[in-house]
């Protein structure tokens, strides 16, 4: 079974903003530390720019390891199963 890494991509794209308010982070803030410019959040959350796989893993590793985050990430379905899975093997 093949993972859908572009409806993770868009759940994860369309959570954003909510993620990193819970997070009480500015997009600098979030830019800074995944490592990309704040134009580059800003693009991705206005969905002008799409979100790449290494970003999205980067992201995954943030708000996965936060205790404010973490249980959100399943209720959004951006966190599945598959994504698991897939990080386990």
């Amino acid at each position: 079974m093949e993972m859908n890494k572009e409806m993770l991509i868009e759940n994860m794209t369309e959570n954003l903003p909510v993620l990193r308010a819970r997070l009480s982070m500015t997009q600098e803030d979030l830019a800074n530390k995944i490592g990309l410019s704040r134009g580059t959040i800003i693009s991705i959350e206005n969905s002008k720019r799409p979100m790449t796989w290494a970003t999205f893993m980067s992201l995954i590793l943030l708000f996965s390891h936060n205790e404010r985050t973490n249980k959100l990430l399943e209720v959004m379905d951006i966190y599945t199963e598959e994504l698991h899975k897939y990080l386990s093997e």
